[in-house]
């Protein structure tokens, strides 16, 4: 529960939950459940979801921590706050009341940005009219191939300020995905030894389905054994639009 984060999109983490389980391909070498032994310092038991196949492993039961929910409130300086990289708020096992808290204190700390990110589109769909939506909230859903697409159709019925798309670890072509109503895509390969390759023509038609209509790509990285293996350079150079800054054929 940092207030400084190496991930390039954001500027700090903040974990009022932890732990999750797999829901799909993209969960398969989940980068989080490699920082498990940090979850026992956060008061995550330590064999929750022991046997039960879906889960990404030991030592990443779904734990709440109302005690971290505090966080922001103590941050002076305005950040851009990456909500629950070692979780998913979304999660059914995540109470909607608990939900409600972390959205009362997003609402609560205006001076900051929060970046939710989800995997379970169709629970946040559900949800999302019951919910508050401040304009510092942006939401997002990960979509890794063409499998997975839907979850941004869910995301179009969320009233977020924000609506952006995660496809990292991009795992093949989105030729189906459809980018109305999304202000922000975010792609990038895989790192880690059991990383997946990407190729480039998968993001190069994800850049210019975005370029082409004004909506902000973001390259993260290729991947490879460690996350600055392959670089972040896509056709010469960095792309590093967020919200509000691109424009058509930029």
């Amino acid at each position: 529960m940092s207030d400084r984060s190496a991930i390039e999109w954001t500027e700090a983490t903040w974990n009022p939950t932890t732990g999750c389980d797999k829901v799909s391909v993209g969960c398969d070498n989940c980068y989080a459940l490699t920082l498990a032994k940090r979850l026992k310092a956060m008061g995550a038991p330590k064999y929750q979801n022991d046997g039960d196949p879906r889960t990404s492993g030991l030592g990443f039961g779904v734990t709440v921590h109302p005690a971290s929910l505090t966080i922001p409130t103590r941050w002076r300086a305005p950040r851009m706050v990456f909500v629950n990289s070692m979780s998913d708020l979304f999660h059914a096992r995540v109470p909607f009341s608990f939900i409600q808290d972390v959205f009362a204190v997003m609402a609560a700390t205006p001076q900051h940005t929060y970046q939710v990110l989800t995997k379970r589109s169709t629970r946040l769909r559900r949800l999302a009219d019951r919910l508050e939506w401040p304009d510092n909230v942006w939401m997002g859903v990960s979509i890794e191939n063409e499998a997975h697409t839907g979850r941004a159709d869910d995301l179009r019925q969320v009233p977020a300020a924000v609506r952006f798309l995660s496809c990292e670890p991009l795992l093949g072509p989105l030729r189906g995905l459809k980018l109305d109503s999304i202000d922000w895509v975010i792609a990038g390969g895989e790192s880690g030894p059991n990383h997946r390759p990407v190729k480039e023509e998968w993001v190069t038609a994800l850049r210019d389905a975005c370029t082409d209509v004004g909506i902000a790509f973001f390259f993260k990285q290729w991947g490879g054994r460690t996350p600055k293996t392959g670089g972040r350079l896509l056709s010469g150079r960095t792309w590093d639009q967020m919200p509000g800054t691109a424009r058509p054929g930029a």
